[in-house]
């Protein structure tokens, strides 16, 4: 069974850094792109940035590129978000997603392989 089990948030000041994990248990990690998507409060789930299988095809959300960078190591089972320059606009609960459908550009998640989720808190 597949689980999924972020790590890494709290709390920064604006400009800071942070780097979350997504560790994926189960078989055939190196066969899944992978995501993270990010809620905060009163807002819907929307999508951050996304990783193919190999590692060699990434997408990012306007909102997030030149400051966000997504990269995954296979041989750890583990996907990364390392986040540069933080706003509070930042400011949600951050998860991933793995084996969704990403074509081009757009990465269209699994509705069953979602994390539990971890806080990012940025202050202004």
């Amino acid at each position: 069974q597949v689980q999924l089990v972020e790590s890494g948030g709290g709390l920064v000041q604006a400009g800071g850094s942070l780097r979350l994990s997504c560790a994926r248990s189960g078989r055939y990690f190196n066969r899944y792109a992978m995501a993270w998507f990010r809620q905060a409060p009163g807002k819907e789930r929307e999508f951050v940035a996304a990783i193919s299988s190999d590692g060699g095809r990434t997408s990012y959300a306007d909102s997030v590129k030149g400051r966000f960078t997504i990269s995954r190591d296979n041989a750890k089972n583990t996907v990364y978000l390392q986040m540069n320059s933080l706003e509070p606009e930042d400011t949600a609960v951050y998860y991933c997603n793995a084996g969704g459908t990403y074509y081009s550009s757009s990465y269209y998640p699994s509705p069953d392989y979602w994390g539990q989720g971890t806080q990012v808190t940025v202050s202004s």
